[in-house]
């Protein structure tokens, strides 16, 4: 298992004196995603032309190294490259020369789109999921299916609940304060699996990949808990993988919530500190009347 973590020597210094002390830092390090299938690109010659069966540099991403295999199968479905387990066919871990590498092999009639393929890393590399995205109709990506109106239900007290889980779950984090963390629960509150990341994209890509290759999506009663803000991109990713409820300990952007609401997902933002607000689907988030009934 690579190291998540990294030591220092730095000088700590505070009101009344300065000690020279041993920290821990969260590793910050590049993975290549290399994508192995048949590619379409659009050619004024042939339009709808496709390439041979090769692989396929997808580009660069900066990770916290562990779960690659499930980042890179996270990000993947997330950009709908692939919209199951079953288009994979093959995943290694490899040496390249820019570092830790991943080669994903995709099923025979799987086509990679090569315009969104480079979007894909572009979103992966930058602070906001629309940056690289041709136009905000093709970020705004629907889930499969419309998401089952009402449920889970969720009472207050779990949804309060939620940010000191994620936080006791997170090792990483309790070492160097340097990650951001993505978890999966259950309406009841129950942990169910959560990844942590430099990237907030990327914990929730490695939760979601990791939850696709177990078989755990689409769960019907998932609720997604991220460390930070609730952006745009975050919201995407968690309604391509049908997940019903989305909390986060920060804010939503304006976007986030115009598209949670669009498509009945719940989103919940500021959830520490005893309370919450629910910016989008608040009938999933049952009354303290009726939760204490």
């Amino acid at each position: 298992m690579p190291s998540t973590t990294t030591q220092v020597s730095i000088r700590r210094i505070t009101d009344e004196s300065a000690s020279d002390v041993e920290d821990q830092l969260a590793v910050e390090a590049p993975l290549e995603i290399v994508v192995v299938a048949r590619a379409a690109h659009v050619d004024s010659a042939r339009p709808s032309a496709l390439q041979e069966r090769a692989p396929r540099r997808l580009g660069i991403t900066m990770r916290t190294p562990g779960n690659d295999r499930e980042l890179a199968i996270g990000l993947l479905f997330a950009e709908g490259i692939i919209s199951r387990a079953a288009d994979v066919v093959g995943v290694d871990e490899l040496s390249g020369p820019s570092g830790d590498l991943v080669r994903v092999a995709l099923a025979e009639d799987v086509t990679v789109d090569l315009g969104r393929s480079e979007r894909a890393l572009a979103v992966a590399n930058a602070s906001c999921g629309v940056c690289g995205k041709a136009s905000i109709d093709v970020a705004s990506c629907a889930p499969p299916a419309p998401l089952a109106r009402g449920v889970p239900r969720i009472a207050p007290r779990v949804v309060h609940g939620l940010a000191a889980r994620l936080r006791g779950a997170q090792p990483v984090f309790g070492r160097t304060g340097g990650l951001h963390a993505a978890a999966l629960f259950d309406a009841g509150g129950a942990l169910a699996d959560l990844r942590e990341d430099v990237g907030r994209h990327n914990a929730v890509d490695k939760l979601i990949g990791a939850a696709l290759l177990a078989g755990r999506l689409p769960d019907p009663g998932a609720v997604l808990m991220v460390s930070g803000r609730a952006g745009f991109e975050l919201v995407q990713k968690a309604l391509r993988a049908s997940i019903p409820v989305m909390v986060a300990v920060g804010a939503p952007s304006s976007l986030a919530a115009e598209l949670a609401a669009a498509h009945g997902m719940t989103l919940v933002g500021f959830a520490r500190d005893g309370r919450f607000n629910v910016y989008a689907g608040r009938e999933r988030v049952a009354a303290l009347s009726e939760a204490a009934s």
